[in-house]
């Protein structure tokens, strides 16, 4: 087994990397000076203000890469955190940082599990490698996306994708995230008249025209599920209009929404979708739509079939395989050709205070990662 207070340390040491999105603060300089001293090749793909690091050792095909991210969310109120939130703490068991779970731990876990590999194989087949970006709890646009329109006009391959985003629910093990429903925003502006409270014939109130279709569109049941998938859904995220006087009707109400969707539906349907129940209802409207990625799902093959196996020996259950959650940068990948797959830390308390990550679950890490590699590049 790994020795845990390597693990630790190089956990630790990213923590204390204030790297909120889409800040990286050093954390893929240490990690490209470390692996190479060790002989990866590394190199750097950065668009923007966003730091991607990609990371090989091989040159030949079967390719397979972890994929990961350096930036985290914001503390929050730094107040309600029982340790500063950036220097690293071990209580009870648990590692306790902003990151410690999504996702520093995991890419100081495949770190170690690159390094192990390539001493233990350093003639390999196939290439093994990694690819961390700082924008993946932002706007995603700059980092994995970025990257993999570069892959395709570069010509990289990649075969199989281990991402460690934090999928465990209730044991460490439990749950591989084998695809994910796609992901569709919008920005509806219902433009109305401003006007006086007592006059309403004189103006046009914007929050009642816009009632009646959000209704309806919140009120769809959209489908029964997908083979592999759970329903798509339509949910409101914020609604804002007004002056902030109660005697003044608002001249524009502001409407942001989510689409996640199943491989049943094509996002230009669902656009269509959304503008019919719009124009039936007549409103005076514009949409701003973002694609925030398509569905996908990794069929039962090579990569499921060596993760579950790894899981099975190594922890002894047996994993449940679904497509729920959110969304994650395997969503770029995919469309690659690559089968993916969400392997991590239990998600308990992820984006929240007091975040966490066990000791025990830091210490298998990079093992599993190891032994994943070992049974897909190997013969």
């Amino acid at each position: 087994m790994t020795d845990m207070s390597e693990i630790i340390e190089l956990t630790s040491n990213l923590i204390a990397r204030e790297s909120v999105t889409p800040e990286d603060a050093g954390c893929q300089a240490m990690l490209s000076e470390r692996l190479q001293a060790k002989g990866f090749k590394c190199e750097q793909l950065d668009f923007v203000d966003v730091k991607n690091l990609f990371v090989t050792h091989g040159r030949e095909r079967p390719v397979m890469i972890f994929l990961g991210h350096t930036d985290v969310v914001p503390p929050g109120p730094r107040d309600q955190w029982q340790s500063d939130p950036f220097k690293p703490e071990i209580r009870d068991g648990y590692l306790y940082g902003r990151g410690a779970a999504d996702m520093k731990g995991s890419v100081a876990a495949f770190v170690l599990a690159l390094e192990k590999f390539v001493e233990k194989h350093p003639n390999h087949p196939g290439t093994i490698g990694m690819l961390i970006t700082s924008d993946e709890e932002g706007d995603a646009i700059h980092g994995v996306r970025n990257v993999a329109e570069y892959f395709k006009t570069a010509h990289q391959h990649i075969d199989y994708c281990i991402t460690g985003e934090p999928s465990s629910i209730d044991k460490f093990g439990d749950l591989l995230r084998v695809g994910r429903r796609g992901t569709l925003s919008g920005t509806l502006k219902v433009k109305g008249i401003q006007g006086h409270v007592a006059y309403p014939e004189r103006a046009r109130n914007p929050i009642h025209d816009a009632m009646a279709p959000l209704a309806e569109l919140s009120a769809r049941v959209w489908d029964s599920g997908y083979p592999e998938f759970p329903p798509s859904s339509f949910q409101i995220s914020n609604i804002n209009a007004g002056t902030g006087a109660n005697n003044v009707i608002p001249g524009e109400c502001t409407v942001v929404f989510n689409f996640r969707y199943n491989p049943g539906w094509k996002t230009d349907d669902l656009i269509q979708e959304v503008h019919t129940v719009c124009d039936l209802h007549c409103l005076d409207y514009e949409i701003a739509w973002h694609r925030g990625g398509e569905p996908f799902l990794t069929r039962d093959g090579k990569l499921r079939k060596a993760v579950r196996e790894t899981i099975i020996a190594r922890l002894g259950i047996t994993p449940l395989e679904n497509t729920g959650g959110g969304t994650s940068d395997a969503r770029f990948i995919a469309p690659l050709g690559a089968e993916v797959v969400e392997m991590g830390p239990i998600n308990a308390s992820i984006h929240k205070v007091n975040e966490r990550v066990a000791i025990s679950e830091l210490e298998q890490l990079p093992d599993l990662y190891c032994e994943f590699a070992e049974r897909l590049l190997l013969p």
